[in-house]
């Protein structure tokens, strides 16, 4: 499949959180044992590169780069008792870029040769002179000191490609019968895997080998009223995860306690799919007959696992400075925090939000070591006590916004598409103060306590939005008091953030992940977190979903 075709027959631009029937991840179809043969060598990568790099200066360029990838995948899709998929993919090629005429221009191959790449470089320099005659200003490109011959590995424990496929079908049926046990009467689980193989070297002097790692298990859980015909699901409280199969190996540290009258559990580091399928079976059954909400306002306490996605919408894409500046568009829209906006001083939240981008959080789905432009990845803040501070840019936008560095947030989703400005880990930080759930709850009078992501809607400018969730509970005069269904809250970013009234401490802090997050046309697919403890915010509009007209 086509990751075209892949990204608009699973809805990458509302998030692509549920991808219940994709066959593979891209790359051509290989034999599982294939994902464990070792790649070019580094050496050989090396040769390859200064081939495409001379050849690109030779020609014209003054600047160049080259990315030598190899993208593995394997995903293992199960329904009940029946095991529906399994695929495993590679793709393998170079692309190159570089600027001429001051334009840049861009060409791939996957024929991984020295004259397949120096063919690739010819054709990238050509490329950048004929679209010259149409440049209205050159490319200015942030100065990057070369970082030499230098390697970056995702930390994982355990290598998901070394696990037998047996072992990860036997897991999934394992989930779906403790959900089969528990109530349910349908169940899907799906195990998402993958690993970029990625080499970066630029006429900067920069010579990078990465090894990155990214790992999703995932399920959903549908009860039916045989009586009425009535349904309803509960997804996984899983995230996708920067890990190896270490994530898959359940760890009673990484387990937090939700509120008191959920059942709910919360997971860090490891996630027990078995025990959350059982949990997800009852508290399916248990919509059947919990109350509908009515409509009103509400204090809302968000888990992470639900907040992520609000941030990821409302903060993570409206500080794209691509879309800032409306050159990001035709995908999932602009951005209401413009420059202008910006210098007007506005408060996008309260003073306890303070909201910071990375690419380096251990186990997070942004971590490496450098971005796709060579530049050294870090950490830097978004949002201070409430204000806007920056943005998310690489190179070639540093100068616009009048800064002489990239942010290292640049990427490609394969070695066949250019790489642009992507979304680095956008996180909310936890509250200074000790504060447990159960002691937020306690001082919320009328409230609705959300977990898990569900559907959501946002216009194109990243303002008006709407949100659900997973499961809903409750609270009256400072105590859980049982489950409702159909609840959406409805919002603009400015007062929800502004809304913001407390944050739980660094102990109930986790992640939250999209796996496919699309941008761009033609479109590519990144991998984000976001990062939160519980958050309570105040008198927020929460609709009820059923209401008919």
């Amino acid at each position: 499949m086509k990751r075209r075709d892949f990204v608009g027959l699973t809805g990458l631009a509302a998030g692509a959180l549920w991808l219940p029937a994709v066959p593979g991840l891209g790359g051509s179809l290989v034999d599982p044992a294939r994902l464990l043969e070792p790649g070019l060598d580094v050496a050989a990568k090396k040769r390859l590169a200064d081939v495409a790099l001379n050849t690109a200066k030779s020609a014209g360029a003054s600047y160049a780069d080259v990315r030598i990838g190899r993208y593995l995948n394997q995903s293992v899709f199960t329904r009940e008792k029946q095991v529906q998929n399994i695929a495993s993919g590679e793709s393998f090629g170079a692309g190159v870029r570089v600027i001429a005429n001051g334009t840049w221009g861009f060409a791939s191959t996957n024929t991984v040769t020295e004259a397949g790449l120096a063919k690739a470089a010819q054709l990238a320099v050509q490329i950048a002179k004929a679209n010259s005659k149409v440049q209205k200003e050159p490319v200015q490109l942030a100065a990057q000191k070369g970082q030499g011959v230098v390697s970056w590995k995702t930390p994982i424990q355990v290598n998901a490609f070394e696990v037998p496929v047996k072992d990860k079908v036997d897991l999934l049926l394992a989930t779906n019968a403790a959900a089969l046990d528990n109530g349910a009467s349908f169940v899907n689980s799906v195990l998402f895997q993958v690993n970029e193989q990625k080499y970066f070297a630029s006429t900067d002097g920069s010579y990078i080998d990465q090894d990155i790692h990214r790992i999703w298990p995932n399920f959903s859980v549908t009860a039916i009223d045989r009586s009425t015909g009535k349904f309803r699901s509960r997804d996984a409280l899983s995230a996708p995860m920067g890990m190896g199969y270490e994530y898959l190996q359940p760890k009673a540290a990484d387990r937090i306690a939700g509120p008191a009258g959920t059942g709910l559990t919360g997971y860090r580091n490891s996630f027990d799919m078995l025990a959350d399928a059982a949990l997800a079976a009852k508290q399916a059954k248990e919509k059947l007959t919990c109350k509908s909400v009515t409509a009103g306002k509400y204090d809302l306490v968000l888990d992470p696992n639900h907040l992520g996605l609000t941030i990821h919408e409302s903060v993570g894409h409206p500080t794209e400075l691509d879309r800032v500046l409306g050159y990001e568009a035709n995908y999932a829209g602009t951005s209401f925090a413009t420059l202008d906006w910006r210098a007007k001083g506005q408060p996008y939240g309260s003073k306890l939000v303070n909201i910071v981008a990375d690419k380096l959080q251990p186990n997070s789905l942004g971590a490496v070591g450098w971005d796709d432009e060579g530049v050294p990845t870090k950490e830097w803040n978004i949002i201070d006590q409430g204000k806007l501070v920056d943005y998310q840019k690489i190179r070639d936008q540093a100068h616009i916004v009048d800064q002489k560095q990239s942010d290292g947030c640049c990427y490609a989703d394969s070695w066949s598409t250019v790489q642009f400005q992507r979304m680095p880990n956008i996180s909310l930080k936890p509250g200074t103060s000790k504060l447990s759930v159960d002691e937020m709850i306690s001082k919320v009078d009328k409230g609705i306590y959300i977990a898990g992501r569900g559907s959501f809607s946002i216009d194109q400018q990243r303002y008006n939005s709407q949100f659900g969730g997973q499961v809903f509970y409750a609270i009256d005069k400072g105590k859980i008091s049982g489950m409702l269904e159909d609840v959406a809250y409805q919002t603009n970013t400015l007062e929800f953030w502004n809304s913001c009234a407390a944050i739980c401490d660094a102990s109930d802090y986790r992640l939250f992940g999209s796996f496919f997050d699309g941008k761009g046309q033609p479109s590519q697919v990144s991998a984000v977190s976001h990062g939160s403890a519980t958050t309570r915010f105040n008198n927020v509009n929460v609709i009820n979903t059923a209401r008919k007209i």
